[in-house]
């Protein structure tokens, strides 16, 4: 009988035996997954997170050995010496393993197990909050382990591809200076300090920009970034990056670089070649045509603009909004007249009231381009002809509209699209289609305040041709040089050419009504390095969490981050955040101390 030292040294995994195995002496070490009791022979699944491999024992070999095994109950961490068998007819086709089995000759119980308060199985009815409570057992489960190696696999193909472009991996600080602006952050109080806190980086912006100002013109690093934000299934309040800065580059080497990245990632993970150059549109033609930054291109179903076509219609809610400068927009839906009923039709309406639109109008178009629907009669026949022509409308369309503010009419039709993608299954779950969406707008309106704020951060560059645009009347229409690129409708990485120039900075902070006593506040340090030499220079951040989610095909963060947060920010495993000693308050300077 081996000894338990022995048995720890397993000689294949619980997924790598084949045909060509039989009659090896192996060990395997991991976890009962199941145990089959024949009497005479007792079966057990041995599982580990490369797979699974039937091991058998049985009473004319040793009767003493099949004894013990009876005694195995799931989830048991074992150990077992045997010799590799053929199963012959008896294959079982549903395991990689399925053609041969190992007759136990030795076992050893590393340590027993209670009853799970789940199965360890991937296809489970369990509530999430059980699963996160014990994500222990939870990630034991095949599904998330799989899921964890992709992640590993992805971090691997990032470095390996970006060492091999001279990229060098390096640290910032996760403790930084409270800047007032942008995401929330966490606050750390200072033991050192009574009454000063850190801040828990949102990103590493500003010391991978002091990097190019250092002299280090590749950088990149897989960091962990904290927000302070409401959550939903692809937000996490501590999430990683990708972050990548370099010096005396314009746009195309982003393009270029981030391209390879993800045919590196691809053949990686995936197995498969990515094609490229990946297709570009810009902010403004990605709103146009889909009604949002971040188009699904699996499929089409583009919209269409026909607000110019709205006055004297004989609508009024459409001549209304076109009055009101606001906007009108079609969707058209080849051929799915006969599909979709008035109920059905009738009942689209709920999905964009959460988006802020008051309904969606909509008619079907039958034989000699008829319309149909309860718009139709409201409508000119001169009206009806050119917005026919207009969304190229043919016989057994539906036609869905939205009419109310640019934003809302395009995230209205948005939402409608991938609806109605999904409803008529246009949408290749195998296919992959990354975009880049460039040139977005460099300001916007807080629709909270009032006031101008970035689109990106306030250190973009905006386009040359734009610049003189910053500080007037029309400050909305300035483009930056920014860029994000979309895989499947998600934004996986964003960034921009930086502003490296004194005046032009200035020229930003001021349409942003920052002065100069505030910027210096904010970000002291940075400008003060700007005035050593800064290069011309640029980047870009993945979301590693979310292009993981993509690649394993998951619908949350939670499932391709080992220890999740729940929606309310906290860890059922652990109990965080938890109350905490008054002493150790005092001693941060965050209570009273207590009266002598």
């Amino acid at each position: 009988m081996k000894s338990e030292q022995e048995l720890l040294s397993r000689t294949h995994t619980c997924g790598e035996l084949r045909g060509p195995d039989v009659d090896k002496k192996v060990i395997l070490t991991g976890w009962v997954q199941g145990r089959r009791d024949l009497g005479g022979a007792v079966f057990i699944d041995l599982r580990d997170r490369h797979g699974l491999t039937q091991v058998v024992f049985r009473s004319d070999l040793d009767a003493a050995l099949l004894a013990l095994a009876s005694e195995l109950r799931p989830e048991y961490c074992v150990g077992i010496a045997g010799e590799v068998r053929s199963r012959g007819d008896n294959v079982n086709a549903r395991m990689p393993t399925g053609e041969i089995e190992v007759f136990a000759t030795d076992l050893c119980v590393f340590s027993r197990a209670e009853t799970p308060p789940f199965e360890i199985e991937d296809d489970i009815d369990t509530r999430e909050e059980l699963r996160l409570r014990h994500r222990y057992l939870d990630l034991r489960r095949p599904a998330l382990q799989r899921n964890l190696v992709t992640r590993a696999q992805t971090t691997a193909a990032v470095r390996g591809f970006l060492d091999s472009k001279g990229y060098l991996e390096m640290e910032t600080p996760v403790l930084i200076r409270n800047t007032p602006g942008g995401a929330r952050n966490y606050l750390v109080p200072s033991r050192l300090t009574p009454g000063d806190v850190y801040a828990l980086a949102e990103s590493p912006q500003l010391f991978k920009q002091l990097f190019m100002v250092a002299g280090f013109d590749r950088y990149y690093q897989i960091v962990r970034c904290f927000r302070d934000e409401d959550l939903r299934g692809d937000r996490q309040p501590e999430f990683t990056q990708i972050d990548i800065e370099a010096s005396f580059i314009d746009e195309e080497d982003i393009y270029w670089l981030v391209e390879g990245l993800m045919q590196a990632v691809f053949s990686r993970v995936m197995g498969q070649k990515l094609p490229t150059p990946f297709p570009r549109l810009t902010y403004q033609q990605a709103m146009d045509t889909y009604g949002c930054d971040k188009p699904d291109l699996r499929f089409g179903l583009p919209l269409q603009d026909i607000t110019d076509l709205c006055p004297g219609c004989g609508f009024r809610i459409f001549e209304g909004a076109a009055e009101a400068g606001n906007m009108v927009k079609a969707l058209r839906l080849p051929g799915r007249a006969g599909e979709m009923s008035r109920k059905v039709l009738d009942g689209l309406t709920a999905l964009v009231k959460p988006v802020g639109a008051k309904g969606v109008a909509y008619v079907k178009i039958n034989e000699g381009l008829i319309w149909q629907g309860s718009i139709a009669k409201a409508f000119t026949e001169e009206a009806k002809r050119v917005v026919s022509t207009r969304v190229g409308a043919e016989v057994g369309d539906v036609l869905l509209f939205v009419a109310d503010t640019p934003s809302v009419t395009n995230t209205a039709l948005s939402t409608l699209r991938l609806a109605m993608g999904r409803r008529f299954e246009l949408i290749d779950d195998d296919a992959w289609k990354p975009v880049w969406i460039t040139e977005f707008p460099l300001l916007e309106k807080s629709e909270e305040t009032g006031q101008w704020v970035a689109c990106h951060h306030p250190f973009t560059m905006p386009l040359a041709e734009d610049t003189d645009l910053i500080e007037g009347e029309r400050r909305g229409e300035a483009r930056a040089r920014a860029y994000d690129m979309v895989l499947n409708g998600v934004e996986v990485a964003g960034g921009s050419i930086r502003i490296h120039k004194a005046e032009l900075q200035s020229k930003v902070f001021r349409a942003l009504g920052i002065q100069e006593e505030e910027a210096q506040a904010k970000f002291s340090f940075l400008l003060d390095a700007f005035k050593y030499g800064p290069p011309p220079h640029g980047g870009v951040a993945f979301g590693l969490d979310r292009l993981v989610m993509l690649l394993c095909g998951a619908d949350s963060l939670r499932d391709v981050i080992a220890f999740p947060k729940t929606t309310s920010a906290s860890c059922l495993l652990t109990g965080a955040p938890s109350a905490v000693e008054s002493e150790k308050l005092e001693e941060l300077g965050l209570a009273k101390k207590a009266e002598e």
